[in-house]
């Protein structure tokens, strides 16, 4: 028995497998990966060279679990996030990322994490 997917899962899908044919993360440079789900938003660095998480911030990290219920919308959460995960990069001396944005647009949320993290310094 089979699972039928949605079609808009698809095509989220199929966006985001060519945009990883392009974006490439490294030690120096990793790439800043991000998954949007209904309620949540998540970020990561990761090093695709070793195949390794470097860090990870969402909305339900318990340090920004407070700061995300004063918010009065989720895309002030995700600026949250992207403000948060630059400074988790600048604890692991990173300065640089590449931006995934996982087959998202770049508007709204996706949008608001990367522009919390060039706020913090981050450069992409």
């Amino acid at each position: 028995m089979s699972k039928k997917l949605h079609p808009r899962f698809l095509k989220r899908e199929k966006k985001r497998k060519r945009i990883r044919k392009k974006v490439a993360g490294t030690g120096q440079r990793p790439r800043l990966a991000v998954y949007r789900s209904a309620k949540n938003i998540y970020a990561q660095l990761v090093d695709d060279a070793t195949r390794v998480t470097l860090a990870g911030v969402s909305t339900l990290t318990p340090d920004l679990v407070d700061g995300v219920q004063k918010t009065d919308s989720k895309i002030d959460a995700a600026k949250l996030v992207g403000k948060a995960i630059a400074e988790k990069a600048k604890g692991l001396k990173i300065e640089s990322v590449v931006f995934d944005r996982g087959g998202y647009l770049f508007h709204g949320r996706v949008k608001a994490v990367a522009d919390g993290a060039r706020e913090s310094g981050l450069k992409f």
